[in-house]
């Protein structure tokens, strides 16, 4: 399987402006697709497009950045901006049903960002495992606190088992998308240098 080259993809010496520009892009991005909601009847965890958005935050952004720009947005819902699924806001949502769903974001965007940073080659391999293991965390987190609300069957019945499957085509379109979209940026690179 070929690899490509993560590392010649990150921006060193970024000023703090910049910075600040990148995690409210990132914030943004993870706002406009969790409007892209589909609320089910039987749970009160709606099927957004979130979890493709913070893997690709992850892939993409680095791991501090990408955690950063998701307690942006955590911040954003807080203090009454409609970024949280289906247009919402929420400043308490931290003791809601959806509380353990949106901490484990953070950690999911970070890990993935991990992932790619720790290897200055990627492969598709590395980028769905890194994925998936976020994913993982995500679940463990919701579940637990959906538990508290719904009791241990009732958690996994509605917060995990309904998602397992759209969830794996985000894990699978997400990890195609940043190994292609990294793998250009890595051609592009070397071609710059070559001039």
């Amino acid at each position: 399987m070929e690899t490509i080259t993560a590392g010649n993809t990150r921006i060193h010496g970024q000023s703090f402006v910049k910075q600040i520009l990148y995690v409210l892009a990132g914030s943004s991005f993870l706002a406009l697709m969790s409007q892209l909601s589909i609320p089910l009847f039987f749970t009160p965890v709606p099927m957004t497009l979130q979890l493709l958005a913070l893997f690709l935050l992850g892939a993409f952004q680095g791991s501090k950045t990408a955690a950063l720009s998701v307690i942006a947005y955590l911040i954003e819902g807080t203090f009454g901006l409609p970024v949280f699924a289906g247009g919402t806001s929420n400043p308490l949502w931290f003791l809601g049903v959806r509380a353990g769903y949106l901490i484990g974001f953070v950690l999911a965007a970070y890990l993935v960002g991990k992932v790619v940073e720790m290897s200055s080659k990627i492969t598709l391999v590395r980028l769905l495992f890194a994925m998936t293991a976020a994913q993982a965390v995500v679940y463990v987190l919701g579940f637990c606190c959906l538990s508290f609300f719904v009791g241990f069957s009732q958690a996994l019945l509605l917060g995990v088992v309904p998602f397992l499957a759209v969830d794996a085509l985000k894990i699978i379109s997400a990890a195609l998308i940043a190994y292609g979209a990294l793998r250009m940026l890595k051609e592009k690179l070397s071609l710059n240098d070559s001039i």
